[in-house]
This record gives C-alpha cells, structure tokens and sequence, in this order.
C-alpha cells in the first residue's frame, strides 16, 4: 500500500472571510479604546489595538507552523493534545490568577495565557479523532457515553474555574454528534430542559411544578395500559422535576454574586439598570443610537464617555452598531455567516469522518460563540462574557480561533489523498 500525496490549494475564500474579520476587529478595537484627550495611534503597543496586532502577528506564525506540520500529525496526536490540555484545566486550579471572578488564567512575563480557550480546539480534535477510528456506530450507548465524556470533563473542569460562559460553549458539541447519528432526541431533551431551567426563573416554582404533575398525568391518561409508556413518561416528569427544584439550588449555593446577576439582569433587564442591568442597557442604547449608518469611525460618544464596560472585548459588536449603525452590523453579521456557512461546506466535502467531524466541531464553537456574543449585548442572552471570534481583542481568544480554524483548513488541502495499492 503507498499513500500518495495530493495536498489540494488552501481554501481562500475562508482564509479571506479570516483575514476580512480579523482586520475589521482591530479597527474597532482601536475604536473602542480611543480617546480625543489620550493621542495612540493604532499601532501603539500600549493600547488594546497596538496588543491585538501583535496578538494578530503570533496567529500567522501560527498558521505557517500549521501549514507546515504534516496533516496526519492532527490526527496521530489527537489524544495526546487533549490530554495535554486537560492537564492545563487542572493545573489553572492550583497555580491560575483570578480575574473577574473566574481562576482561568496563568500570568507569565505580563502576558495572560488562558487554557480554556485553547482546550475547546483540543476537545473538538480528540471528539473527532475518536468518531473517526474504525466504524464509530452512534446508536452503541457505551460509544454516546465516551463521547459525551470527552467534551463533559473540560466542561466541568471549566466550571470549577468559575469560567461558567466559557463552560456552556462545549454543549454545542451535540452538532457533531448529531451529524455523525446520534438520535435527535438528545437535542430535544436539552431543550426541553433549557426551556424548564427558562421557565424556573420567570414562573412561581410550586405553579410549575404543579403544571408538571397535570401534564404527566394528562399524558399517561391517554394511553394508561401501555405500562412501559407511562414508566417514561413518569421518570421524564421525575427528571423535569428535578431540573425545577435544582435551579434554586444552583442559583443560591453554586452561582457567585456576579453570575446570579447575570441571569437574573437577562430574565428582567429593568430589575436594576444602574446595577446588574447596567451593561446590557447601555450596550443597546450605544448599538440603537448608531441608526442605519452609523455615527462615523472613532465618532462613537458611547464608546469615546466609557458608557459599556469591556467594549473591546465582550461588548465589541457595541462599537459596530454605534460607528458603523444598522449596515455595518449587517455586514458583520453576513461576514459570519459566510464563514460559518463555508465552514460548514468544507467540512462536507471530507473524504474522511475524522476531518468531517472536526469541521462540524469547527463550525459548532465559532457558531455559538457568535450567536451568543451578539446575543448578549442587545439582551437575548445573559452576559456570559464570551469573546466574539477573530474581532474581540485577546491573545487567547484570537490564537485559539486561529488554530481550530485553520487546522481544518490544512486537513481540507489533503482531502483528495487515497490509499493505492502498489
């Protein structure tokens, strides 16, 4: 057997849809940042924007690193990368800084390094890996149960770093595994439960929870012989009564101060608008006040007063919305789209599922991350404090995304590559 070689032309069009989002975001990080009475030019290393651009430097030493590795080693060092990456989570816990509530970061020589982000690449590759290696069947409990394992540890790793945002980003993963066969019941289940969890925060617990009891005992009436049907529907109301009596608990003995806020501030954003509601309210009076063009580069008064705080990171898309108005936002939002969907496009075109899949767990992160960054700050999302991909500034976020990203690309150029017998 010889496998040949036949390394196919890089995908430009998402390299350009990259290289048009990271570009776009150091703008706007400028922006966000700028001030009339402080002079920084853009490329002043002192600023958030000056950061960013050699944040943006290291991602293409990155990318040729990555370009340049054989692709089989993606593959090969799967597991060894995810274990490497487990093993930072855990070591965060012991020797990390605590930063806005969460321990998640190390220090080193001034610069933040934060493995969490990176652990999402080496979990979507180690999820991959292991769909790819021989006939992975989806319907075998024993393989759904190692699957869930594998983006279930640096889930609740991330979780007890505090990082609670960052932690949800893994959930998504279901996308692979959907594409891949599992039944789409898991995915109705999540959102049944996220609707219950929904509905515990905005109903009175004992009405719900009396709801519950009338609805299992309506559905079980329909149909009372059949005794294996009414034993699920029992234990699935059983289990819906227990997502209802644990949120309280989660909400008064798990969630720190902070994080109640959060969601309670995206349940009702008028519960506290100078307090909890206050970043939230000022994001969409800044988007709002942008109209349909905009209020002009760097003529921001939301942005230039400090009205939104972490505006070149969480709150980026603020700057959009005031500078550039409804049509930049637009653009940005179809620029998205365009890479999701691309992303997407490239991970079909796959000979094999190992690459399949990790295009989906690819398109699955930066497709979460973008829906709820935006969603966040115009209020459909509680502040989660997830940076928006290849825009928000951050050395982390940016490299990460880079590296997931362009990983794919490099298994796409050797798509076409077959085993021939000599």
């Amino acid at each position: 057997m010889k496998l040949q070689r036949q390394g196919q032309d890089l995908d430009w069009i998402t390299i350009l849809l990259y290289l048009s989002l990271i570009f776009l975001g150091w703008l706007n990080i400028y922006a966000a940042v700028y001030s009339e009475d402080v002079l920084h030019g853009i490329f002043d290393l002192s600023t958030d924007s000056g950061k960013q651009l050699v944040f943006i430097g290291v991602s293409f030493l990155i990318i040729i690193g990555i370009l340049t590795l054989d692709f089989k080693f993606y593959d090969s060092f799967a597991y060894l990368i995810y274990g490497l990456f487990i093993g930072f989570l855990i070591a965060v816990l012991v020797f990390g800084k605590e930063i806005a509530g969460s321990k998640s970061w190390f220090q080193i020589a001034g610069f933040g390094f934060q493995p969490s982000e990176f652990a999402k690449f080496a979990t979507v590759l180690a999820l991959a890996k292991f769909l790819g290696e021989g006939n992975r069947k989806l319907n075998d409990l024993k393989n759904q149960i190692r699957a869930f394992v594998l983006f279930l540890v640096p889930m609740v790793l991330t979780m007890f770093q505090g990082d609670w945002g960052t932690a949800t980003v893994y959930c998504v993963l279901i996308i692979v595994l959907y594409r891949e066969g599992i039944s789409p019941l898991y995915i109705l289940i999540g959102l049944l439960g996220i609707a219950i969890v929904v509905m515990t925060l905005l109903i009175n617990q004992t009405f719900l929870i009396i709801s519950i009891i009338v609805i299992i005992l309506l559905l079980i009436s329909i149909n009372p012989k059949n005794m294996k049907r009414a034993a699920v529907i029992v234990l699935a109301g059983l289990v819906g009564l227990g997502v209802v009596r644990s949120v309280d608990f989660i909400m008064t003995e798990v969630l720190k101060p902070h994080q109640q806020n959060r969601i309670m501030s995206m349940v009702n954003p008028n519960i506290d608008p100078l307090g909890i509601g206050w970043n939230v309210t000022q994001s969409k009076i800044a988007i709002g006040s942008g109209g349909i063009f905009g209020k002009g580069f760097l003529e921001g008064t939301q942005t230039k007063f400090d009205f939104v705080p972490a505006q070149s990171t969480d709150f980026i898309f603020c700057t959009v919305g005031e500078e550039q108005g409804w049509l930049g936002s637009i653009i940005l939002i179809i620029l998205f789209s365009s890479l999701i969907l691309r992303v997407i496009s490239v991970a079909e075109r796959q000979k094999s599922r190992f690459a399949r899949s990790y295009g989906y767990g690819a398109a699955s992160i930066i497709f979460f991350h973008f829906m709820v960054n935006i969603g966040m700050t115009i209020g459909l999302f509680p502040v989660i404090g997830i940076p928006l991909p290849f825009f928000s500034y951050g050395g982390s976020s940016l490299i990460s995304f880079t590296l997931l990203l362009f990983t794919l690309l490099k298994l796409d150029s050797h798509r076409t590559q077959v085993l021939e017998r000599l």
